[in-house]
């Protein structure tokens, strides 16, 4: 499979994301470094044209959050939608988020009614539009209970503000909660082949329920693209510095990993980022991975991926690379909510402040 050209020359594969009717490309487009946590924002006009080349490409699933900025990463997304007709898209699809915002330099999250409904307010007069495909609580509010955050969902899909509900780095305990108040549509989690601790219990839990899957972070937060060597190419500011598994000791080890990927890379005649998504997608037709990226170039990879192949046996072959003792290093630094804390209260203990 060629690699170099700058065409990507692949055609897009629609999926059903979950059993509630929502339909989006086979891949995503995560916004998110546009505008925030790697580094200094992009030129709005550059990020523009990425997107607009995503979409004319058949990448139309849009992933952006408030806190992305805060707030300019969305205004990003609806600037950059305005103009989609254009392109020969009638629509794109928009995913973004809640619940994560800084106080005073301090992290806070939040689930309760009042703030989401400011939330989704303030969101959809950024993105500009009337309703928001898939609106996802970025990360669960463990001082209320999920029916209560759920409840308020389920009003906004009542009134056409949003129409389908997501959750983000849930526990399944919290899934199989939100989805008895209302039906759950996808569940975003970090998932690739070195964060794989969700393939216990909540991957198992979302097929159980209809619940589609959005993979973010895919390519290793862009380490699968050019290893260890990225890390130099790191921006003062970009938070990649503070994780644990771009930590010199730790980077060392996992430099093992992708030098066996490049070996795998070029029997396939592909790049290793391209084997990383495409074993992401070998996972099945209930995943839309969302790989970020700046550049157009990295964009038409990115979609080449969905033509590779991988026979069960290089999936092992893979899987056995980064296995979990030959990767070091969690996935957050200390005191980054993950699905490992997102469980919520009882019901019986709420006490509405309203």
């Amino acid at each position: 499979m060629a690699c170099s050209d700058n065409d990507p020359s692949t055609v897009v594969r629609r999926i059903k994301l979950g059993t509630q009717g929502l339909e989006v490309s086979a891949q995503g487009l995560g916004c998110m470094g546009m505008s925030a946590f790697y580094g200094p924002m992009k030129l709005e006009s550059d990020m523009i044209k990425v997107i607009h080349h995503a979409v004319s490409n058949g990448i139309t699933f849009l992933d952006t959050s408030d806190v992305y900025g805060p707030f300019t990463n969305e205004i990003l997304i609806g600037n950059a939608s305005k103009d989609i007709e254009v392109l020969g898209s009638t629509k794109v699809e928009i995913a973004t988020m809640f619940g994560v915002r800084f106080v005073d330099g301090r992290r806070e999250v939040r689930g309760d009614p009042k703030y989401i409904r400011q939330a989704c307010e303030a969101s959809l007069k950024r993105l500009g539009v009337s309703c928001i495909d898939l609106y996802y609580q970025h990360r669960v509010d463990t001082t209320v209970p999920i029916e209560v955050t759920i409840s308020e969902l389920k009003k906004l899909v009542e009134e056409g503000k949003i129409k389908y509900i997501g959750l983000s780095e849930a526990s399944a305990s919290t899934i199989k909660r939100a989805h008895k108040i209302h039906p759950i549509t996808a569940v975003q989690l970090e998932w690739c082949l070195w964060s794989r601790d969700a393939e216990e219990e909540i991957i198992p839990t979302c097929r159980e329920l209809g619940i589609g899957i959005v993979a973010y972070s895919p390519l290793g937060r862009g380490f699968f693209g050019k290893g260890p060597e990225m890390v130099d190419d790191l921006e003062p500011e970009d938070f990649r510095r503070l994780m644990p598994r771009f930590q010199p000791d730790n980077l060392k080890e996992n430099a093992i990993i992708f030098e066996r990927m490049k070996e795998m890379a070029t029997r396939k005649g592909c790049t290793p980022s391209q084997l990383a998504l495409a074993w992401v997608h070998h996972q099945g037709t209930d995943i839309c991975p969302i790989p970020g990226t700046t550049k157009i170039e990295n964009l038409n990879q990115n979609i080449r991926a969905l033509s590779v192949k991988l026979t069960p046996e290089e999936m092992s072959e893979l899987e056995a690379y980064a296995s979990n003792d030959a990767v070091k290093g969690d996935r957050y630094a200390a005191g980054i909510s993950t699905w490992k804390e997102a469980n919520t209260p009882p019901l019986s203990e709420w006490k509405s402040e309203e």
